[in-house]
Parts: structure tokens; C-alpha cells; sequence
């Protein structure tokens, strides 16, 4: 089996060798200090490079800024250079150094105002430590072409920020959502164009993989227009960092999305959230007459209702969203949450349910699920499915990765993504057909029977045993001559036990 996650290589190295430099410090304070340093090597290999080029063009001038800007690099002051930070990484001022250095970016590239993290010059931060993490950092290539071939800078990141979110338990789940279930959502609804809004994005991974997607397929990712917000400050930071690594064109903006919608007249062709679960503190009390609320006043103790009318309200007219949610969204009745679900399905608006394994996230052990909703189920030359759900249950799937989580596979991606794709009426290698246990098309009907849940489990049912072509009788011989051996097993290691215990003075 494939595993999904990112390649244990380099990166794990480079993680073990700055997870050491980090001693007492808290992760989530020491996230941006490294964060902001891989970025800073990043922008300023970029710099070297295109300066090297310049330099070979005779009426190039390797001093102007505007040079820099034609390339899509950032222009990178003297002081900001990481050939001088790496000069001064010994000294006893380079967390003043580095401050200025961010300083000096911000100062010159006006999209990146506000943006970088300037506390390096602070008393508790350990100055040899951050002269150590410099020289480790120095050690690898980010910008240059054949890094930026490999995607070197884009593995370090993304791995540094699921360990991040791995040391940091539950509140590190705010700014990372796991690599394989962002892959399956945009494998899912496919983004080829279009506009593409998360209005709880994070660290920016679903605009990330989207982008892959689209240039994995042959596409242009100029065609894809991002729109993005994100209630945490510093998390909004990563992800405006991320965006710029990328050199992702986006409109990522900072603020609640249900408080302060800053894309308030955005509809979007594809919608791609992991919105936190379950929220209780979301502050409904205050939005009880807004006009994202056709289907029903979400509860005030849980959001989920609200971020799934919220998509809704934001969806163009042909538009799909893919979307995490906690799996009481699928079958809760409590104030009044039932029944916004219920005018949701009346309203033909869900296209897919999917259950999903336990153990994916970092941050939680709340069973989660994703939900597929389109106004139109008849649009993009797909079949017409109206009054249809395709139900998935995919909670067997995935493998250990270690102790504590699991992954998808890119087998079971494959595997989910063609079942939803035959499903659509889609050009696949396999036509669509129900496999008890795994995937089931019902219609509104069977849907009302069951009360509006939208749980998988209650529509695949439950997987034919294989027949293994052996007789009851046969069987039945079998495991009772393996037992009666078993148990022969036993008393020969319990007599053993015994033996060795009065040999250190012990009887039973």
C-alpha cells in the first residue's frame, strides 16, 4: 500500500535536528520562530537565483526592485539576506538581527506587511539556540531551481506544520488538516477553475492541494481565482506565508467568518473546509436574523449547522462544497438541528455523505465525516442524480501510520473518488453500481424513511462474509482440534511458570 503522507526523509532529519533546538520552548510558540526562518531562506535562495540571472542579462540591473517583481520574487534587502544572517548567527544580538531582517521585508514588499513573525530579539528566546537553528536551516537549498523542482521548501512545510500540530494536541488542529483528507475533498470535487473559498482556511492546505491538482492534470493554475479567511491571527500569518511560498495569487483575509464576512458577495464554484467542530462558542446569539439562515437559526451551543448554511449561502449557482464536519451533523436532532437537515434534503442540496475512519486527525478524536453539497446535480455535462444521495462508508479503510493515527491511502482515495465519479455519470474505468457495506445510491425517499440521517452505515449495510468454500462440519472440526491444542499449550506454560517460581522461592 502506498502511504500518503509526506516523504520521510530529509524532512523528518531536519524536523528531529530543530525539534532538538527547541528544548523548553512551547510548540506553538516555537512553530513561528522556525516557520518564519524556513521562510526567510526560502524568499531570500529565491532572491540569489533570480539575482544570478539578472546579472547575465547585459542591460540587467541586479539593483532594481521592479526586476525582481517581473520574476515573481520578492525582493530580499542587504540586511535581510541569509548570507548575513548566517555571518552573525553567533552573535549575541542576532535575535535583533532577524527582527530587522523581517522588518526590512515587510518594509520592501508591501503584500507581506503584517505578515512575518518579528519576536526573535525577545529575553526567552535562548540566542545560541536560534544561531544553532540558523546554521541547520543554512544547510539545505529552498529557492534555488532544483529545490523548487522537487518542492523541497513546500515538503519542509508541510511537514513541519503536522508535527507542529501533532506537539501541540488539540490546538494544533486550528491551523493543519491531514494531508489525505484535504487530497480526497479536492480529488473529489475537482477544481480545475473557477473561484475557490475556505471560509476557515487555516494554513491554506486545501487552496495548496488544490493547485497541485489542477497542474497534476495539465490545467493552468491562473484559471483558479482563492478567496480565504481566517479568525486566528498567527494562523492567518502561516497561511499568507504559504500563499507567497506558493506564489499562490489569493485573497486571504483575516476576521470570523460568521461575525465579519469578508467575501460577503463571493459565490464560489467550489467551497473546501474543515471548519472546526462542534464550536460552542461561535456567538450565535447575535446572528439570529441572518440571511444565511434559509434552512433554520443554527443552535447557539454548536456551529456545524451554521457553517454548513453558510457554504450554502456562498455557493454559485453550479457550485460543489466539500466539507468537514463532526458525525453528530449526520443524524443530530437537538435544537432543532434535525430539521435544518431535513429542508437541506429537501431542498436537493447533499450530493454525497462520506464516514470516515478514526484516528485521522491530529487534533481530535471525534468521529468526523465529509459532506458533498451542489445546487445543481444535473450540471457540467454530469448525469442528472436529483433526489439522489451516494452514500459512502469508508471507516474500515486507511492504515497506521503510528501509534495514535491513521491515513488514507492514495488507494483509498482512488478507490472512494471513481466510486463518486461513476456515480456522477463521469468517464471512469468502472460503472457505478452499490457494494453492500461500501456505497449505496438512495433516493429522497429512502432518505425520509430514515428520518433525514444521513449516516452511511444505516443505508450500505453490512458486507457479505466470503464464502471460504468450507463446510460448517469442517469448520467446527477444525477450530475445535486447534483449541484442544491451545489449551494443552496452556497448562504445559503454566506448569513452566510454576516450576520457575519456586526456583526464586515461590509456590503456588
Amino acid at each position: 500500500m502506498t502511504n500518503n503522507g509526506a516523504n520521510l526523509g530529509f524532512e523528518k532529519k531536519l524536523w528531529l535536528a530543530a525539534d532538538k533546538l527547541r528544548s523548553n520552548m512551547d510548540a506553538a510558540e516555537y512553530k513561528h520562530i522556525v516557520l518564519g526562518l524556513i521562510f526567510l531562506k526560502y524568499i531570500s535562495d529565491s532572491f540569489e537565483e533570480a539575482r544570478k540571472e539578472i546579472e547575465k542579462d547585459p542591460e540587467g540591473d541586479k539593483e532594481d526592485i521592479d526586476e525582481y517583481k517581473a520574476k515573481n520574487v520578492f525582493w530580499v534587502p542587504p540586511e535581510a539576506r541569509w548570507n548575513y544572517l548566517q555571518k552573525n548567527a553567533k552573535q549575541p544580538t542576532i535575535g535583533k538581527i532577524v527582527d530587522e531582517a523581517m522588518d526590512a521585508i515587510e518594509r520592501d514588499n508591501s503584500i507581506l506587511k503584517d505578515v512575518l513573525p518579528k519576536n526573535y530579539a525577545r529575553e526567552s528566546l535562548d540566542k545560541q539556540r536560534l544561531g544553532e537553528l540558523i546554521d541547520l536551516i543554512g544547510t539545505i537549498g529552498l529557492g534555488d531551481k532544483e529545490s523548487k523542482s522537487k518542492d523541497l521548501l513546500g515538503r519542509v512545510y508541510e511537514y513541519f506544520l503536522g508535527q507542529f500540530s501533532d506537539a501541540e494536541g488539540k490546538k494544533g488542529g486550528q491551523f493543519y488538516t491531514p494531508r489525505c483528507i484535504v487530497k480526497l475533498l479536492v480529488e473529489m470535487i475537482e477544481p480545475y477553475e473557477g473561484r475557490i473559498y475556505d471560509p476557515a482556511c487555516g494554513s491554506g492546505g486545501m487552496f495548496v492541494q488544490s493547485e497541485k491538482f489542477v497542474e497534476e492534470h495539465g490545467g493552468k493554475t491562473k484559471n483558479l481565482s482563492v478567496y480565504g479567511q481566517e479568525s486566528n491571527h498567527t494562523t492567518w500569518r502561516l497561511c499568507k506565508m504559504n500563499m507567497a511560498i506558493r506564489a499562490i495569487e489569493s485573497n486571504i483575509q483575516w476576521g470570523d467568518s460568521f461575525h465579519e464576512d469578508k467575501h460577503k458577495d463571493l459565490k464560489a464554484d467550489f467551497i473546501l473546509a474543515n471548519p472546526p467542530f462542534n464550536d460552542s462558542d461561535w456567538k450565535g446569539e447575535l446572528l439570529r436574523e441572518d440571511v444565511r439562515w434559509k434552512y433554520g437559526v443554527p443552535p447557539t451551543r454548536n456551529a456545524n449547522f451554521a457553517w454548513v448554511q453558510h457554504f450554502i449561502h456562498h455557493l454559485a449557482p453550479t457550485g460543489i462544497a466539500g466539507f468537514v464536519l463532526a458525525n453528530g451533523s449526520m443524524s443530530s436532532n437537538t435544537s432543532g438541528e434535525g430539521e435544518i437537515r431535513k429542508k437541506i434534503i429537501q431542498d436537493d442540496l447533499v450530493d454525497c455523505m462520506i464516514a470516515l475512519p478514526s484516528q485521522l486527525f491530529y487534533n481530535t478524536t471525534i468521529p468526523a465525516c465529509l459532506w458533498f453539497t451542489t445546487r445543481n446535480k444535473s450540471n457540467h455535462g454530469k448525469r442528472k442524480r436529483n433526489n439522489e444521495i451516494l452514500f459512502i462508508d469508508a471507516r474500515n479503510m486507511g492504515v497506521m501510520i503510528d501509534r495514535r493515527h491513521k491515513e488514507l491511502t492514495n488507494e483509498d482515495i482512488q478507490k472512494i473518488t471513481e466510486t463518486y465519479h461513476a456515480w456522477r455519470g463521469e468517464k471512469t474505468k468502472k460503472k457505478y453500481e452499490d457494494v453492500k457495506g461500501f456505497c449505496k445510491s438512495a433516493d429522497s425517499s429512502e432518505v425520509e424513511k430514515n428520518n433525514f440521517i444521513l449516516t452511511p452505515g444505516r443505508y450500505v449495510g453490512v458486507p457479505d462474509e466470503e464464502d471460504d468454500g468450507e463446510t460448517f462440519e469442517e469448520k467446527m472440526k477444525r477450530l475445535t482440534k486447534e483449541l484442544a491444542e491451545q489449551m494443552k499449550e496452556g497448562k504445559k506454560l503454566e506448569e513452566q511458570i510454576k516450576i520457575n517460581l519456586e526456583k526464586v522461592g515461590w509456590k503456588m
